[in-house]
């Protein structure tokens, strides 16, 4: 038996040459390989600690997915405009943080479609090797860059404006329940650049056109190291439980599968003080 106690972040995602996902968990310095794990009992504990994952603060609540309310008030990477980009205010000059936005917001974004369950529209702002760790955090199964754009202001602009004609959340149950049908995304996404041609037309004329720069990029397939599905999806909150054991029977998103129908979304709980009995 193994065991590891820390706390952790949310899973390190990577693909191998047929973009199959790689599954890390850090817990303190040491990185937890998840796939190796698949098929194996494992035990996790939580002690009832938290700590900050930006400051290490002890915090008695987590909020968004780890941080004590302090840094919650006071991180640019943790103000609303980060969830709705569209309303970005660097250039009100009233952002948290002016150098985290520089290297953060005012940088190249890609506007992309993503079958995960249902077809959604969303941004990124990595594609390495033609795929986003985005893609697979929300356990995207296709997915597809549309445009670069430049910065992230002008990304929350164009997922409003496709955001009319498709949906921009995913749902994690349905994420979870199976393998999706696969979606001709190509053909989707010249369609629906027909249906927002407009909209765009109004960003590039405020924005110029170096606002907008259309990718010509296939769409790709991304596979999960799942060996069963669950048929009714039951969720853990170690906030109840405190601890929970099983068979691992795969890893979508950021989720792990485990026997009993039983799911845990690890990156909810980053921050969090496990013990992890493998």
């Amino acid at each position: 038996m193994t065991q590891l106690q820390g706390n952790i972040r949310k899973m390190r995602v990577t693909t191998d040459s047929g973009n199959l996902a790689q599954y890390a968990l850090p817990i303190d310095d040491e990185n937890l390989n998840m796939n190796a794990l698949i098929g194996h009992s494992i035990k996790v504990s939580y002690a009832g600690e938290i700590h900050c994952v930006n400051c290490g603060t002890k915090t008695k609540k987590s909020f968004n997915q780890g941080h004590c309310y302090r840094c919650l008030m006071t991180l640019a990477q943790c103000d609303t405009c980060i969830i709705k980009p569209e309303l970005c205010h660097y250039d009100a000059g009233t952002c948290r943080d002016p150098k985290w936005g520089e290297a953060n917001c005012l940088s190249d974004h890609f506007v992309y479609l993503a079958n995960t369950g249902t077809v959604k529209v969303g941004i990124t702002r990595h594609v390495t090797d033609g795929v986003s760790s985005r893609w697979i955090d929300q356990g995207a199964t296709q997915a597809i860059a549309i445009m670069r754009v430049q910065n992230r202001l002008t990304s929350g602009l164009v997922e409003m404006a496709f955001k009319e004609h498709i949906a921009d959340k995913t749902n994690w149950r349905t994420m979870l329940k199976s393998q999706p049908d696969q979606v001709d995304l190509e053909a989707l996404k010249e369609s629906l650049l027909t249906e927002v041609e407009g909209e765009l037309d109004e960003i590039i004329e405020e924005y110029g056109f170096q606002a907008i720069d259309i990718v010509d990029a296939p769409a790709i397939d991304i596979h999960y190291p799942v060996q069963q599905y669950p048929e009714k999806v039951k969720s853990i909150n170690l906030d109840k439980e405190l601890s929970f054991e099983g068979t691992l029977l795969g890893i979508k998103g950021q989720y792990l599968l485990l026997d009993g129908d039983r799911v845990i979304n690890m990156r909810k709980y980053s921050g969090y003080a496990l013990t992890i009995d493998v």
